[in-house]
């Protein structure tokens, strides 16, 4: 067996999946384009996960619009994790499986909250991977 990905996603020797992710940047003023990183949404298809983190740096974010509503973001973030975690957290998407309320997360938005390109890599743990990725994209 290769290392080379099969159908499902999963590789040969290593044990790790294919896995899918994007920042969560928030936008404060459309108009100027900048952003802070503020959490990452992670998708394994072959382990039907998705999960999200998100952490708030509130002076970088006052820095770049004083009048922001952090309060609005928080909730907005909060509001992502939920659809996430699924269950009654997701609202109306909670009937739907892991694929599909990640492929609505990352739809692009001209919100305050909006979901960067999606990357690709490998791991052995999605899970992880959520916190792995804060750490070093947002933290």
């Amino acid at each position: 067996m290769s290392d080379r990905s099969d159908r499902t996603g999963r590789t040969g020797r290593t044990g790790r999946h294919v896995f899918e992710y994007a920042l969560l940047r928030v936008v404060p003023r459309v108009e100027r384009g900048e952003c802070v990183n503020a959490g990452v949404l992670v998708y394994c298809r072959h382990e039907a996960f998705v999960g999200a983190g998100t952490h708030l740096d509130a002076s970088r974010l006052l820095a770049l619009d004083p009048h922001v509503d952090l309060a609005d973001v928080r909730a907005a973030l909060r509001a992502v994790e939920g659809v996430c975690a699924g269950g009654d957290a997701a609202g109306q998407a909670a009937g739907d499986d892991a694929g599909r309320r990640f492929r609505w997360l990352i739809a692009p938005r001209s919100t305050i909250v909006q979901p960067g390109p999606v990357h690709t890599g490998l791991t052995a743990d999605p899970a992880a991977e959520v916190q792995r990725l804060l750490d070093l994209l947002v933290r």
